[in-house]
């Protein structure tokens, strides 16, 4: 798709999307676009800034949402660890006790192996794995 600045014979300017600029040509040449503003059938491309991707730009769009997503996984981590209990490596075994009512309700959070997750996910037990961040500043 693209997107081209429009402008009617009344000097009103709209913005269209079209397929391709020869998709924009067909249709105005058969008066299908018109003016939102006034109707007008008479149409014709308004001058625009072009929208120039670089790779410099990719890059530092790139890294930001690297950073952002960095800094949610870090909050993700605290918030867990001030909200639950870390059980360690017995996640699996407190887990499925929690499961099947040999422990009280709790929040728990702690290793497991990923055949250990697929068994308590075959099982009905309620996990989900995160991914853990280290707690560091971003460079």
């Amino acid at each position: 798709m693209i997107s081209f600045n429009l402008r009617c014979k009344n000097d009103h300017e709209f913005e269209g999307w079209f397929k391709n600029s020869d998709a924009f040509d067909d249709q105005n040449a058969k008066r299908q676009i018109a003016c939102p503003t006034c109707g007008s059938k008479k149409i014709e491309r308004a001058l625009s800034a072009p929208n120039v991707s670089t790779a410099r730009r990719q890059e530092a769009v790139t890294a930001e949402q690297a950073k952002k997503f960095r800094t949610a996984l870090r909050d993700l981590r605290k918030h867990v660890e001030s909200t639950h209990e870390n059980v360690g490596r017995d996640f699996a075994e407190e887990a499925r006790k929690i499961h099947y009512g040999e422990r009280e309700q709790r929040d728990i959070f702690g290793e497991a192996t990923m055949e250990e997750a697929q068994d308590l996910a075959e099982e009905g037990v309620p996990v989900a794995p995160l991914p853990w961040i280290e707690e560091k500043a971003d460079n």
